[in-house]
């Protein structure tokens, strides 16, 4: 089966796509801008990125999307993760703006926690962007050239990519320049990021395997972009 029929209806596309978005929005709000350390023997204290250790899934989930309902379908979510963004960015400001009562004592916390500054916010747009659609057709040309054999290696495949272009985008833009982020730390934590996040997709395969399984059995599929355009403008799929 090469494309979805635009008549067909998924049972538990919306379900994955609620997943998806939700991951992607809680893993910025909350991991973000912080980094880490850990001790490594041998090395030293190594620093990261917080929010390596959950935004990986919304790369694991976007997998699962592409393999199991397509491209198309997968830029449908990509499109709606970035509408997400943007929306949780303006809600932000907006709360953070408003004049606190003369009561309330927590709108230093409050702006510690949600004031991002824009170019975090930039950052973290762009790379979603741009990770998530290289992520998800390298993953459906595996797919057609590996003819749906060898799962792993796609999914691992994809995400050496996009987690690739991800961390490249966001680190520098976010943070280069910036008090405290030396150009030696923003290339470190981009490559400590992208290995992580590629390791974590490896280690989740199994897991990836299994839901992918359940999906296609129950939504009856197995879907080739062979006659997919490609672009990430094209006219989204209709669940």
């Amino acid at each position: 089966m090469s494309n979805p029929d635009s008549r067909q209806r998924f049972r538990y596309f919306d379900f994955v796509l609620a997943a998806f978005v939700t991951i992607l929005l809680l893993s910025n709000v909350i991991g973000a801008g912080k980094v880490a350390e850990v001790d490594l023997p041998g090395i030293g204290l190594w620093p990261f990125g917080a929010g390596v250790l959950f935004f990986p899934i919304s790369y694991v989930i976007g997998d699962v999307l592409t393999e199991v309902y397509g491209y198309a379908y997968a830029r449908r979510c990509i499109w709606a993760g970035f509408a997400a963004l943007l929306f949780m960015a303006f809600m932000a400001w907006v709360v953070v703006a408003l004049p606190p009562a003369a009561n309330w004592g927590n709108q230093a916390a409050y702006e510690a926690v949600f004031g991002q500054v824009p170019r975090i916010v930039l950052a973290s747009i762009i790379a979603f962007w741009a990770g998530e659609f290289v992520n998800s057709y390298v993953l459906a040309k595996m797919k057609i050239w590996t003819r749906g054999k060898m799962l792993w290696s796609r999914t691992i495949g994809s995400t050496v990519f996009g987690q690739g272009a991800d961390s490249a985008l966001f680190y520098p833009i976010a943070f280069l320049g910036v008090a405290g982020w030396t150009n030696e730390l923003v290339v470190q934590v981009i490559f400590t990021q992208w290995a992580i996040k590629v390791a974590w997709e490896a280690a989740l395969t199994p897991i990836t395997y299994a839901v992918v399984g359940w999906l296609k059995r129950r939504e009856g599929v197995e879907i080739f972009d062979t006659d997919t355009d490609f672009s990430p403008f094209a006219k989204v799929a209709q669940p």
